[in-house]
């Protein structure tokens, strides 16, 4: 898949960036020929304001949850001090653990 597209981080906004339309775009991409691909870089990042815009959260959420102690949210990676960004997998992963799937009634209504 030489031609996927995989995120720039260069694009990400910085750690105080302004809030986020209410859709965003989602991930930003750039295309990276094949020899320069490696498994963390072939998937999509959010921005901070993307993120917290797709999860229906302020960026301060994600902010307090980052510097938190522990930490809490979904896994990031810190690029700068002001920079940081999700991956797009890890982000599904840590929604997927938080799912609650109710549990049918034992009478089976």
């Amino acid at each position: 898949m030489p031609d996927e597209p995989i995120t720039t981080i260069a694009n990400a906004e910085p750690h105080h960036e302004k809030e986020a339309a209410a859709y965003p775009a989602g991930p930003r991409h750039h295309v990276v020929s094949p020899d320069n691909q490696s498994p963390l870089l072939t998937n999509a990042w959010y921005s901070t304001s993307d993120l917290a815009a797709c999860l229906g959260v302020d960026a301060s959420t994600l902010r307090r949850w980052r510097t938190a102690q522990p930490p809490q949210g979904p896994p990031f990676v810190a690029i700068s001090e002001r920079v940081v960004v999700y991956s797009a997998l890890d982000v599904e992963e840590w929604l997927r653990r938080r799912r609650t799937v109710p549990a049918k009634e034992l009478n089976g209504r």
